[in-house]
């Protein structure tokens, strides 16, 4: 089953949760990729970029980001935040499936499994041949991705969050379907707003994600056109990949 426009929308609460629950650096991710790319001169390219919790910290830096996302919701709160701390990138309202840039990248990051809300293959194989084309020669691919181990997860996701304006935001995320012949999940996520102990606000929104195997994706990249494949779990340099990793960031080079 292929993405719809039912799946993968973040509506206007999602992205509110999304800055309070992750502010920058709070996931590992961030500071691993910096790491990677300090001192990286060629202008880079971020697919589903989101609010900017990966495009700010490196725009910060001192590198050249540009980005998409669907998401007119998660753009708007990019480019508020983006002026808030003096900087106007180009940004996007792309999907994976239809991006296009004039030119090249000299490297493309899809941090934190943003790659895995492509929930067919088909549609992903068709995005690395996309980032394949919008690389220069020997620029470079960095995806984080989910292995297969994120499959039978089942558990229920219950949380709540008080908003700057004193609303309390609350969620309700229960795995809805889980196809084990395409690798792929779905969770019905519930939205509320409360102000004043009343409901003022409720959004559905479905996710839906392909998980990975790790040779799986490797032949897939390759298969993609890419090169010099190398592959890290759980942001740690130190040691090799492990099943139990819950994600593996994957570097490979448009030859």
């Amino acid at each position: 089953m292929s993405s719809t426009l039912t799946t993968n929308r973040y509506g206007s609460i999602a992205p509110e949760i999304y800055d309070i629950d992750k502010p920058d650096f709070a996931l590992p991710d961030t500071a691993f990729h910096l790491e990677r790319f300090r001192g990286f001169s060629a202008p880079i390219l971020e697919p589903a970029c989101g609010s900017g919790r990966t495009l700010i910290p490196f725009l910060q830096a001192g590198l050249d980001l540009t980005g998409f996302d669907p998401s007119p919701e998660m753009l708007d709160r990019c480019r508020a935040r983006c002026s808030a701390t003096g900087f106007a990138p180009d940004l996007a309202g792309w999907t994976f499936a239809d991006f296009a840039y004039p030119g090249t990248f000299g490297a493309i990051l899809v941090p934190a499994g943003s790659f895995t809300l492509i929930d067919d293959f088909a549609a992903a194989m068709a995005a690395l041949r996309r980032f394949h084309d919008h690389l220069d020669p020997g620029g470079v691919l960095v995806l984080d991705i989910q292995g297969l181990a994120s499959l039978p997860v089942r558990g229920e996701d219950r949380r709540r969050w008080t908003a700057p304006n004193g609303d309390l935001l609350t969620l309700e995320g229960v795995r809805s379907r889980t196809d084990w012949f395409r690798q792929r999940a779905e969770v019905t996520y519930r939205y509320e707003r409360w102000r004043d102990h009343q409901l003022v606000e409720t959004q559905i929104d479905i996710m839906a994600q392909r998980f990975w195997g790790l040779d799986e994706f490797r032949m897939t990249l390759e298969a993609a056109g890419f090169a010099d494949i190398s592959v890290v779990g759980d942001y740690d340099r130190s040691r090799g990949v492990r099943s139990s990793d819950r994600g593996w960031t994957f570097e490979a080079r448009k030859p």
